[in-house]
């Protein structure tokens, strides 16, 4: 009888300790596993740490070696990022809000893309902005950081302006890049239009007075006048960088 009270409670034990040994396993593995919920969450809680210049967050989950890139271009490393989070001057305030967000998650290494809505307001203008975001993370020793990240901002269409339309007919003429390479502008009606060779026809909209943009094209188109004030030239101006055609018709 003893032999088998014996023989039971060994097996007892072996069957607990198996049991809290799945646990603890089951538990490490919850520990160290990441979802896109929680990488949204912490994504989130950067973000909110923005305005208020709370560098905690941005301490806490980019890893000490961390490559990171702003939409501005500058190539940061984890010492440049905590230092630039700074509370937002007087007069300002504004949020940031996570959207869209895609996440690629497989073994040690989590890529989190999403979209930034922000909201400014700058003594009672608001402004806003969008940007996208794509961060690397990285569990190493048990934790999960970032180790690289890079963010572009949207491009947006400029704010039309209010321009008096009887200047346009100063544009009107044929412009050339190089000799075979021109392109026309053109009236129809209060509305100026850009074509290059037999590309379809192009919107030109009045931001001021001689610079135009066209709807969904980074850059402006300015006219050039010479000093009897007469139009001598088309600059297609992109990142600060100019192509200039002159007028030769």
């Amino acid at each position: 009888m003893r032999k088998r009270i014996g023989v039971c409670a060994f097996f007892l034990l072996e069957s607990v300790a198996i049991a809290l040994l799945l646990l603890t396993s089951t538990a490490c593995k919850t520990e160290n596993e990441i979802t896109q919920d929680e990488l949204f969450r912490r994504t989130q809680e950067l973000l909110d740490s923005v305005a208020g210049g709370d560098q905690t967050p941005w301490k806490k989950y980019f890893a000490d070696d961390c490559m990171y890139f702003d939409e501005k271009g500058r190539n940061m490393n984890k010492a440049a990022l905590v230092a630039d989070v700074t509370p937002l001057p007087t007069g300002y305030s504004g949020t940031i809000k996570v959207v869209k967000p895609q996440s690629h998650i497989e073994g040690n290494v989590a890529i989190m893309s999403y979209d930034m809505d922000e909201t400014e307001s700058v003594f009672g203008q608001d402004v806003t902005a969008r940007y996208h975001a794509t961060d690397t993370w990285m569990r190493r020793q048990g934790q999960w950081q970032i180790v690289a990240g890079q963010v572009l901002r949207y491009y947006e269409d400029p704010a039309p302006g209010k321009v008096e339309s009887k200047t346009f007919a100063d544009y009107v003429g044929t412009y050339e890049l190089a000799p075979a390479n021109r392109l026309t502008v053109s009236m129809d009606g209060q509305q100026l239009y850009r074509q290059r060779g037999d590309q379809p026809k192009g919107l030109l909209i009045p931001e001021a007075a001689g610079i135009f943009f066209r709807k969904g094209v980074e850059g402006r188109i300015l006219f050039r006048r010479d000093d009897k004030r007469k139009v001598d030239a088309l600059i297609d101006r992109r990142n600060n960088e100019d192509l200039v055609w002159k007028k030769v018709q």
